[in-house]
This record gives C-alpha cells, structure tokens and sequence, in this order.
C-alpha cells in the first residue's frame, strides 16, 4: 500500500511539474522577442511594473520563470536595477494564481484539455498555433497530475504513521524549514503552495483536533516563500553586480516578509486566521487566499521602501574599490555561462558583441595614434585587449551554438544568424587594429617619418573609418534602418580617399617626400582603414535577413 501511494503521488507531482515547465516554456517562446519591448516599456515607472510583474508571471505560471528572465534582462543591461524591483514584488503576488487555480474543481476537465491540445499539435502545422497547443497541452497535464495526487493523499489519511509524520508541521520552525526545503527542491513555490493546498484539502495537515491546522499553512506558506528564491539566486551566480543585487531584492522580499507576518501572527494569529477564513469556503480555498494576502501585503509595505532596498543591495554586493565600472577580466558581462534564457539570449550576445566592438574601437584608436602621431607605449594594453577580444569572440560564439539547440522564436533565430557574421566581422577589425599597432612598432624602430602631406592623408581616413564604425555599431544595436544611406555615404567616401592617399602617396614618392619604408607602411595603413570599412558596411547590414 506504500509503494502505491508514494509510487502514485510522485508521478501526479512529476506530472505536475511537467505540465507547469511545458506551460511556462511554451508561453515564454509564443511571445517571442515582442517580449522584450514590452518589458521595457512596462517597467519605466514601479507600479506599473508591479502590475505587469504580476501579469506577467500569472500568465506564464511561474515566478521562477519571470525573476530568472529579470535577472537575465538586468544583467543584459536592458533593466536597470531600479525597473526590476517593482518586477520583483509583482512577480511575487501573480505566482498566487497556480494556487488560487489549483483550489478550484478543474481536475475533471483536464484529460479534455489535454486531448485538444494534442490535437492541435499532432495536425496543425501552423507554428504559432502549435506554441498555443503545447500551452493547453501543459495546462492539462498540470491538472491531471493535480487529479493523480489527489487521489494518492485521501489514502495516506488511512496510514496513521503518515498523519504523524504531517503533525510534525505544527511546529511553526518545522513548517518553514519544510516549505523552504520542498520549494528549494522543486524550484517553484508555486507547486509547493498547490500541494499544501490538496494536502489542506484532504484534511492531511490537522491539529490535535483532528481539524485543519491553520497556522502550519501559514508558517508552511512563509517558508515556500524563502525556498522561491532559489532560481534567481542560481541565475545570478555567474552574473554581473547588477544582476547579484536583483536576485538579493528578490530575497529580501520573502525574508522580510516572513519576520513581519511571523510576528504579526504572534500577536493576532487569530484574527488573521478568522478574516482568512471568511473570505475561504474550504481549507483548500483559505491556503490560496493566504498564500495571495501575504504577497499582496509584502508588497504593499515593502514598496514604499524600494530604493532603501537598492541602497542596501548596493552595501552588501558592493564594487570593488568603489568603482561600479570595475568588471573581472575576461569574462562575459551580460551573458549567463550557466545556462541559456530564451527570451535573453539575443539581447544578451548583442550587448556582449557591442562591448567586443567598444574595445576593438579603442585599440583601433591607440593603434592609429601610434603609427600616425608616434605616441607610443600602448602596445602591451593593445595586444592584452587583443586577447580579451578574442576569448570574447569564442565565448560568444560558444553560446551562440548552444542557444540555438533551443526553442527561440524565429525572429530571434534569424537575428543569431546575422549576429555570427557579426562577430566575424569585429574581430577582423580588431586583427587590423592589432596590424596597425605592429606597424607602429615598426615605425619606431626604423625610425620612419611620415610626410605632412601622407600624415594628413593618415589623419582625415581615420576620422572617417571611425565614423563609419561608430554608425554601423549604432544600427546594429538599435535595428535603425533609416541610417542605411549615411552607412552608404561614408563608404563611398573612404573608397575614394583610399584612391586620393594612393595618388597622393605615388606623387610624393617622385618627389623624394618619403622613403620607401615608410610608403609600404603607409599603403598597409590605407588599405587596412578601407577593409576595416568594408566589414562596419557588414556590421550595419547584418539587421537585414536577405542580406546575410
């Protein structure tokens, strides 16, 4: 009889998590890259962040899924840390919703959800109606877990050594710890919150009365709530400080609320019971309303607090010497190496790319200054970003391959293609740059010297090849087509002062104005700007799917 139940409740409670992750995953990938932009609009001012927060996770089901997505976004640099608190408490109150549905008699209907679900995917070739499916699919597979372990709790109430196992949650430290642990364990509060609430409603969890044990739920609830921390903290591991201090919000919010309501109860516990209980019709329906009051609570007198949360966020996950620019060296700053977001994954490779490109710029910009102005002594930083650039241009790519062993939307798909080129094309302008530098070194050597004439030449192409580059980094980020022409113009511009230079260097050459030497260097320098063009011409057109 053991083997049974246990055997019974655990694959009702797989089941469950099946259906809530597919559920979760499948709306994640239907929104597709849209997501993104309404985040960031949603998020300008807290409380309609709140709101969308709780929307949001409601919608998905799941407030690991959306504080491991904030995270994600914080550390992508397209969330501040201020935008992701008001995330943060929202994502708290709309995780209620699984427990609120789980009160309710759904369970009869689920093989019926499940069935069309199933159908749709086995013969629509449609792909968004196909994400809608897995959607239904996941819905129904949650409730029907929800049946299985339904069933297998009204048996434990018939094995006296269970019952007592369960009266241990009387405890109030017990109850927290266990709510805590389970939540830990299965990575979501909202599952832990929707099996205390089959456990209340099976009569399970009982006092010495043999009546439902109010105050274990609540005390169980608290600790779900601490447990519910798990994925951000995860997810912020290999993060940027930013990211760190989000997912530190996000457990601060449950331990403050937990010493609050804790000693709230020790003072009114049978008033907070008895005001739940009248809005509940059922044990069941009183650990949902619970569940929803306390979050609803947290945010209310944790929201006016806000910014004394970032401040301490910012004291405990400090920069270090104070300066909050101070990254490690090589590593990836807005990319998670531990694992792969889905709604991220683009945002995160394009910031990452972009501050690959803002490094090539600044050897581009020392290199140049070496050769053309002889301001040497940059060389080893040079070469050391070098090496930087390109454990970026492995790690990225790397991730890139990895990303696209997922389900991401096809606009996203497209968009990684491009960006490979992309990466391509910045570390060839970061090869260049390192040419540059070496012919530098050559210079000082050999002692060249440059006419007026050829270092004016240098001077004006270089100024163009660097606006040319910025442009095209500025269309890549921001996907503005409307620069095409500006892009166009400048290219123009450089081929033919690459034939000016040519020209002008040829004649100098007659005249006896520069040595040979110092002509071989000058054409390297010259041809090199005008590829270094060539490839901020790829850069800028990599936005446009017929083009790559």
């Amino acid at each position: 009889m053991y083997y049974t139940l246990i055997t019974e409740l655990l694959s009702g409670l797989a089941l469950f998590l099946f259906g809530m992750k597919y559920m979760s995953e499948s709306l994640q990938q239907a929104a597709g890259g849209k997501l993104r932009g309404i985040i960031d609009r949603c998020t300008k001012n807290k409380y309609i962040a709140v709101v969308f927060g709780a929307l949001f996770t409601a919608f998905i089901q799941s407030s690991g899924a959306t504080t491991v997505m904030e995270v994600g976004f914080v550390n992508a640099g397209i969330m501040t840390l201020q935008q992701s608190v008001g995330i943060t408490f929202g994502a708290n109150i709309g995780t209620t919703i699984t427990s609120q549905l789980v009160s309710l008699k759904l369970t009869a209907v689920a093989p019926f959800i499940i069935f069309i679900g199933a159908a749709i995917l086995s013969f629509s070739k449609k792909p968004m109606l196909k994400k809608v499916a897995a959607v239904i699919f996941g819905f129904g597979a949650l409730f029907l877990g929800i049946n299985f372990m339904t069933t297998a709790l009204h048996g434990i109430k018939e094995i006296p050594s269970l019952m007592n196992v369960f009266s241990y949650l009387s405890n109030p430290f017990i109850a927290v710890i266990v709510g805590l642990l389970f939540t830990a364990l299965v990575q979501s509060s909202s599952v832990t919150v929707s099996v205390l609430v089959l456990l209340a409603g099976s009569n399970i969890i009982v006092n010495q009365a043999g009546q439902t044990d109010y105050m274990a739920c609540l005390y169980f609830i608290l600790g779900a709530n601490i447990g519910s921390c798990m994925p951000a903290v995860v997810a912020a591991m290999n993060a940027n400080r930013n990211a760190k201090r989000t997912a530190f919000i996000h457990v601060m919010f449950n331990v403050i609320g937990l010493v609050v309501i804790s000693v709230i109860l020790l003072f009114a516990s049978g008033t907070i019971v008895g005001f739940i209980n009248s809005i509940s019709s059922s044990p069941k329906r009183f650990v949902a309303n619970a569940d929803t009051i306390f979050k609803i609570f947290q945010c209310i007198i944790l929201l006016p607090c806000s910014d004394l949360l970032i401040k301490l966020s910012k004291k405990v996950i400090h920069a270090k010497n104070g300066d909050e620019q101070d990254e490690d060296a090589m590593v990836l700053k807005y990319i998670d190496p531990s694992g792969v977001n889905p709604t991220t994954v683009v945002v995160e490779v394009t910031q990452e790319i972009q501050r690959m490109a803002n490094m090539v710029k600044e050897n581009l910009k020392m290199s140049s200054d070496a050769l053309i102005n002889k301001k040497y002594g940059s060389e080893e930083e040079v070469y050391a970003r070098e090496q930087y650039i390109d454990f970026l241009s492995h790690r990225i790519t790397e991730y890139m391959v990895n990303a696209n062993r997922y389900g991401l939307p096809l606009k996203d798909r497209e968009r990684l293609g491009g960006l490979f080129h992309v990466i391509i094309d910045v570390e060839r302008i970061g090869d260049h740059a390192v040419n540059i530098m070496d012919d530098a070194l050559k210079e000082k050597k050999q002692r060249m010297e440059f006419s007026t004439g050829g270092r004016k030449d240098m001077t004006d192409m270089y100024d163009k090849v660097i606006e040319i580059f910025d442009k095209a980094i500025d269309i890549f980020v921001t996907e503005n087509k409307s620069d095409f022409d500006e892009i166009n113009r400048l290219e123009d511009i450089i081929d033919q002062m690459k034939i000016d230079c040519q020209e002008g260097h040829v004649k100098r050459m007659a005249e006896g104005k520069c040595s040979i030497e110092s002509g071989l260097v000058f054409t390297d320098l010259v041809i090199g700007y005008e590829r270094i063009a060539d490839h901020a011409v790829n850069i800028a057109y990599s936005i446009l799917p017929e083009k790559r």
